[in-house]
């Protein structure tokens, strides 16, 4: 039973916020809402397992989840607003529901809020239980904040350069190749993976963490083969052609490496 009570209250929790951003996104008249809602989530559900389950993980271990958690999920928060604030519906959303047959918020509710609910309880399902772990922190965990400083950085300043090249009218219509874009045509999907990989190993330090290893493995095989860069890349190479293919052949993947 101990350790179903985080499982269930952040569930609940997430549950709750994917709701709320339902109803933002139909007042809104947009559901690209629900990227902001992901961040939020992070954070909400780290807070709900902490909530729920007082007096039985390591103190320290508990307060470095929570803050991790809490700090990631504001930056993608704050940045994918602003990111979003005044544009119109994401494209992906706009496909998506002209796919649907009855009614199109069921079908909304259905397909993007509550399957990113499920996404999200899954993706954090390490920090949720890391709450109860009571052996104090070691090696393992001294890893997994080495990792998360490491992705935490690759997403927050890959984003930033991102942001900033685009706002220079003279960049209008250009591959962005600098900074850690020359390294990597995805630093911000690479430091999201690392973070993952370094809040399990924050969170597990016996037996169970051989089983929740399978949660950012999961995370990290849908960011690469199935959501976030294979779409884009699609998108790049419709809309930027040989460019983009000059790009791809010169630069790596994901992991990052000097350029060929």
């Amino acid at each position: 039973m101990r350790y179903l009570l985080p499982l269930i209250w952040a569930a609940a929790a997430l549950l709750a916020l994917q709701g709320v951003a339902f109803a933002v996104a139909r007042k809104a008249g947009k559901h690209s809402v629900v990227d902001t809602a992901w961040g939020i989530g992070i954070a909400w559900a780290a807070l709900a397992a902490f909530l729920t389950s007082p007096g039985h993980g390591d103190t320290a271990r508990r307060a470095l989840l929570l803050a991790a958690s809490a700090l990631w999920g504001a930056r993608l928060a704050v940045y994918v607003g602003w990111r979003n604030h005044g544009q119109p519906e994401d494209p992906r959303y706009a496909d998506l529901l002209a796919k649907a047959t009855g009614n199109k918020n069921l079908y909304a509710l259905r397909n993007i809020y509550l399957l990113q609910a499920a996404i999200l309880w899954l993706a954090t399902v390490p920090v949720q239980l890391g709450m109860l772990e009571r052996a104090p922190l070691g090696p393992l965990a001294a890893v997994g904040a080495v990792l998360f400083t490491v992705g935490f950085f690759f997403e927050s300043v890959g984003d930033w350069q991102l942001a900033r090249f685009k706002a220079d009218p003279a960049h209008h219509g250009m591959i962005m190749d600098r900074g850690l874009w020359r390294y990597t045509r995805h630093p911000n999907y690479f430091g999201d993976a690392v973070v993952r990989f370094g809040l399990w190993l924050l969170a597990c330090s016996h037996w169970l963490g051989v089983l929740l290893v399978l949660s950012p493995v999961y995370m990290t095989n849908m960011l690469v083969r199935h959501t976030g860069k294979k779409l884009l890349e699609k998108h790049m190479a419709r809309s930027k052609g040989a460019a983009y293919a000059d790009y791809v052949r010169r630069t790596s993947g994901f992991i990052p490496w000097p350029p060929r």
